[in-house]
């Protein structure tokens, strides 16, 4: 284990995954069914040559980039505004994809509102903006006691979606990540975490992650298993998916075809299953045409050096 690159195949799980999505997004389960994601496509919804990551990808970026230079939660809002507005970290010059709450969020950024107030804090506010690009804070906060992980991860969470229940979603996310990363076979990570997680974490929002803190979300059909925007459905599906596969390809390609907000499912699982298959299982086709690859290395690079120097 020592030897795996970590911030490799997290980002890079990450984006793969997401660029599967994003030519169906949208598409309904019964249509993929019927015509399955096998592979990387391109084109279809966004029109998007193959390979193109969306806004899940560019925020993830946005948020490794700026822990290349120290915990700043104002230099991150600054690069979540670069990003709308001048298509900063973007695939290939153009934002084509911005959830609503995140495009609020960063509006009240950009008009002065403190990072950990930008986010809504309405029951309606909880799209996924916020868990599809928060899995680069897991190496900032690995070595830290349970408290101050959750602290972190409120405050990132808060830039576009303050309401804790998406605060709760990217915890249990990141503690899932964190098990993977000490070494954990994916069965006892899960497990991991619905123990330490039920035992911490106390709000009035807990009961509404039953279900997967339950220790029994492998077992739920399919049909209990819904891949839409909603930031507790893609966390079960993401995990579900997980779980319920045996390699890289099969977890992605299995968050894919559940439909709907397949590029933010795939992003969310593919950070996942990169740290725990690590990135050399990824297809090397599929990696071969991700969009502006020698900059990601890069970035991993960067990351690399501030997190383990």
């Amino acid at each position: 284990m020592m030897n795996r690159n970590f911030i490799k195949d997290a980002l890079l799980g990450v984006a793969t995954g997401d660029a599967l999505g994003v030519p169906v997004e949208f598409r309904s389960r019964s249509i993929l069914e019927r015509d399955p994601v096998t592979d990387m496509r391109g084109y279809g919804t966004h029109h998007q040559p193959p390979g193109t990551w969306s806004d899940d990808s560019s925020l993830t970026f946005c948020l490794a980039e700026m822990l290349c230079n120290g915990y700043d939660l104002q230099n991150l809002a600054n690069r979540f505004i670069n990003w709308k507005h001048y298509s900063y970290w973007t695939p290939h010059g153009d934002v084509f994809d911005i959830g609503i709450a995140t495009a609020e969020a960063i509006t009240r950024l950009q008009n002065g509102t403190p990072p950990t107030l930008g986010g809504g804090t309405t029951e309606g506010s909880n799209g996924n903006g916020s868990l599809m690009r928060i899995l680069p804070l897991l190496f900032y906060i690995k070595d830290m006691p349970i408290a101050e992980r959750f602290k972190h991860v409120q405050e990132v969470s808060s830039l576009t979606h303050a309401h804790l229940r998406s605060v709760n979603a990217c915890f249990i996310y990141l503690e899932l990540a964190l098990a993977i990363l000490k070494g954990q076979s994916k069965e006892t990570a899960y497990e991991t975490v619905c123990s330490t997680v039920t035992d911490f974490l106390q709000n009035g929002e807990t009961h509404h992650f039953s279900d997967i803190l339950s220790g029994q979300l492998p077992q739920f059909p399919i049909a209990k298993i819904h891949g839409t925007g909603y930031v507790l459905r893609t966390l079960e599906a993401a995990i579900w998916c997980l779980l319920n596969t045996n390699s890289y390809s099969e977890a992605v390609l299995q968050a894919v075809n559940l439909g709907d907000d397949t590029d933010t499912t795939g992003a969310v699982t593919g950070g996942l299953a990169g740290l725990l298959y690590g990135w050399e299982t990824i297809p090397a086709h599929w990696l071969n045409v991700l969009a502006k690859r020698d900059a990601i290395d890069q970035l991993i690079v960067n990351l690399q050096a501030k997190i383990y120097r």
